[in-house]
């Protein structure tokens, strides 16, 4: 047995190293699982390290003892040379974090290790701009076991500024949002905002004013509308028109604001985001009403301008900013030969221009183009052209452009052809004026209103022995003057010239004077005001006339004594011849009273024609009387109520005889208003009769036939008009002037109608002669009633 394994021995043996061989199999396999294992979770690992440093996130680990678990990054991030190995190292000179974030840090920690509160703060590393956010909280066990805190770092320092820019542009935005609302609601003109269902969403002050309502919120909650629907579209619909194309719509309606009825020119504005859709439409209204009014006077004052434009004796025309002919009025038309249609077609100003050189309307110039060019450059000068042409036809055009502030043209063309000529016969007759002044016989010198000479003829410079530099140097009145005192007779006498020079230079008053020079001679001078402002001192050589006057006035004085022997002649020859015509008529009342003896009827005719011979030559002594009484100024007349009719009658009666001798017929034509009047019934009688007698005299000899004398007589309250008229062959127009008192003399009819006039006018009255030669005479006397 000791040489030999039994056979459970080896059995066993067997078995064992079937086992052990077993076991080898398991732990090699084993041992292959747990390598491959490893290998996961080492790439595991480093995957998530991998990932850890790529986050934006940095995590740290603060352990109970305060030794810190993170990479190397937060050494950067703090500034600081290398990783923090614990909490302290967190702080260092000049780089970490300051004391206070740090004391800060450490408190927020030391809350989550006891009472396990998340907490988040921000801190400032020293020493840059950067900006980390911290958030904190217990951390798992299975990373830092018990009473460990883990730490989630972000670099925040573009976020924060990105946020500080984006906060800053929405306060901005907010502001300019609140300042648009603000300009909005103060508006003074309607505007609101509809929402994507066109419903009013916004509304300001002036549309809540404009509906007459409450608030914006009745506004918006009642859904007044501003605008009425017109032609059947509402405002509503007008804002769909508005969404749906896309643009902005403008329309112009009428609208009711405040009671009031308005035009509005009404805009709905789609609001579309860039590449959005649309999110509302707003809108506005604008009052246009005073616009249309003022739109509608500016259309009616241009039509009033054209048709004053076309009542102007100027051509004018206006050409637009394309500088297009636009108007032209009826001289301009005339003067270039336009008609209406080329009016219409608005032909250019350089087209204009070249038709007006074909028809010689433009003047002759070398260069045309360039000349054209010129004036088509006048639309844009600042300020206006003035130009003299001279036409072909010998036509004087005086022409102005004026620029307009649109850009247009107004062009006003002058034909100044009469002008022209007239200037060359002014200038002709400033020479004739010149040669006349020289050659009057009467000085003349003209006087500014500044009192210097400033004309003169050659007989003002011989008068006063003065040279010709002397007055060309225009000297002053006084300077002038004062010079000259020495060549009168009375030098003190200058004065007085030099006063009327300045009476009518500065007071506007014409003076006049005389002045004598030392050699005898006497002037007359006056100064005259001018309507220009000067004054014209004439001087007139009246010596000759002063000798005539002298004369004149002797022989007038003979004359004057010679009347006054006549007037006391003719009075003492009435009163001598008044005496033997007494006589006669005595003795012819005593025969005709029978006292000699009754009278055969040829010897009573004689008796009566010599008691008419008596009566009339009665008269004709008592008007030689009155006459020389009149002109003596001695004639008195008695103050007595005389009855007009009574007096009128006894003059036809008179009067009839005689003109019923002559074959002239008397017509009398007397009033029932005649009444009284307060005079001399014997002098009126002998007026009347006289007149009467006259009137038949000068009637009866031309007209054999159909003589006729009128005698007229009307009467109102203030007086009485008589009136005998006659249809004879009219008075010489010398008897007519004794009756005017304009001339002396003896006429047939002029003594009686000379002292007619006297005794009128001593009776207060007036008389009124008119005389047509072959047509007759007419006499008006108006006597008052006092």
């Amino acid at each position: 047995m000791s040489g030999t394994l039994s056979p459970a021995l080896t059995f066993a043996l067997g078995g064992f190293a079937a086992l052990w061989l077993l076991l080898g199999i398991w732990a090699a396999g084993r041992g292959l699982a747990m390598q491959r294992r490893s290998a996961f979770a080492a790439a595991q690992t480093e995957r998530l390290a991998g990932l850890i440093e790529a986050s934006p996130y940095l995590p740290v680990v603060v352990r109970g003892d305060w030794r810190i678990e993170s990479s190397e990054r937060l050494g950067r991030w703090l500034g600081l040379e290398r990783g923090p190995r614990n909490f302290d190292e967190l702080r260092a000179l000049n780089a970490g974090i300051e004391a206070s974030e740090h004391e800060a840090l450490r408190q927020a920690i030391l809350g989550a290790q006891r009472g396990a509160k998340p907490f988040r703060m921000s801190l400032r590393p020293q020493g840059g701009s950067r900006t980390i956010l911290v958030h904190g909280g217990p951390a798992p066990v299975a990373i830092g076991g018990s009473g460990s805190v883990l730490l989630w770092l972000d670099d925040a320092t573009d976020s924060l500024t990105s946020q500080i820019a984006l906060k800053a542009e929405r306060d901005e935005a907010m502001a300019a949002f609140e300042a648009l609302s603000g300009l909005i609601e103060v508006a003074p003109f309607p505007m609101w905002f509809r929402d994507p269902r066109l419903e009013l969403a916004l509304v300001n002050r002036a549309y809540v004013h404009a509906v007459e309502a409450k608030s914006a919120e009745v506004v918006i909650e009642q859904g007044i509308e501003l605008l009425e629907p017109v032609a059947g579209v509402s405002a509503g619909e007008a804002a769909q028109a508005a969404r749906t194309a896309g643009a902005a719509q403008l329309r112009t309606v009428p609208v009711t604001i405040a009671g009031e009825r308005r035009i509005m020119r009404v805009v709905d504005v789609p609001l579309t985001p860039a590449g959005g859709k649309t999110i509302g439409v707003a809108g506005y209204a604008i009052d246009v009403q005073e616009l249309e009014s003022e739109r509608g006077a500016h259309r009616r004052f241009a039509e009033t301008q054209r048709e004053l434009l076309d009542r102007m004796s100027a051509a004018v025309a206006q050409f637009g900013p394309d500088q297009g002919l636009v108007f032209a009025n009826q001289p301009f038309r005339r003067m270039f030969d336009i008609d209406a249609d080329t009016i219409a077609e608005m032909p250019a100003f350089a087209r204009l221009l070249d038709a007006w050189r074909d028809a010689g309307r433009t003047p002759e110039v070398r260069d045309f183009p360039e000349w054209r060019q010129a004036h088509v450059d006048w639309f844009a000068r600042a300020e206006a052209s003035e130009e003299d042409w001279l036409l072909r036809d010998g036509t004087h055009l005086r022409v102005v452009a004026q620029p307009t502030p649109d850009g247009g043209l107004l062009l006003i063309a002058e034909d100044r052809t009469e002008q022209v000529q007239l200037a060359g016969a002014r200038d002709t007759l400033l020479r004739v004026r010149t040669a006349t002044f020289d050659n009057l016989f009467e000085a003349i010198a003209v006087f500014a209103p500044d009192g210097r000479l400033h004309l003169w003829n050659q007989r003002f410079r011989r008068l006063w022995g003065v040279d010709e530099p002397t007055l060309a140097a225009h000297p002053r009145v006084d300077v002038l003057m004062g010079g000259l005192a020495d060549r009168l007779a009375k030098p003190n006498q200058i004065s007085i010239v030099q006063e009327v020079i300045r009476a009518a230079t500065l007071e506007r008053t014409q003076r006049v004077g005389e002045i004598r020079f030392r050699d005898g001679r006497y002037f007359d001078f006056a100064a005259i005001p001018l309507p220009d402002g000067n004054a014209l001192l004439i001087m007139l050589d009246v010596s000759d006339n002063r000798k005539m006057e002298s004369a004149l006035r002797e022989r007038n004085d003979a004359l004057e004594a010679a009347d006054k022997v006549k007037t006391a002649f003719l009075s003492r020859m009435s009163y001598e011849l008044r005496t033997p015509l007494t006589s006669i008529g005595g003795f012819g009342e005593m025969l005709q009273a029978g006292y000699a003896g009754k009278l055969s009827d040829g010897q009573q005719a004689y008796v009566d024609a010599i008691m008419d011979s008596v009566a009339v030559l009665g008269r004709q002594i008592d008007n030689v009387l009155d006459l020389a009484q009149g002109e003596a100024g001695t004639l008195v007349v008695e103050r007595a109520p005389v009855d007009v009719v009574l007096l009128l009658r006894g003059a036809l009666g008179q009067a009839k005889l005689l003109a019923d001798a002559e074959g002239v017929e008397l017509v009398g034509n007397l009033s029932a208003t005649l009444g009284e009047v307060q005079g001399d019934s014997a002098r009126l009688s002998r007026l009347v009769a006289g007149l009467l007698d006259n009137a038949v005299r000068y009637t009866a000899p031309t007209r054999k036939r159909g003589g006729r004398v009128l005698l007229h007589a009307d009467g109102d309250a203030k007086g009485v008009d008589i009136i005998v008229s006659d249809n004879g062959p009219g008075m010489p127009e010398a008897v007519v002037a004794v009756t005017e008192g304009q001339q002396s003399g003896t006429q047939s009819g002029g003594i009686g109608l000379a002292l007619a006039r006297q005794l009128v006018a001593a009776h207060g009255g007036t008389m009124e002669v008119m005389s047509e030669k072959g047509q007759g005479t007419l006499v008006r006397v108006s006597l008052p009633r006092g």
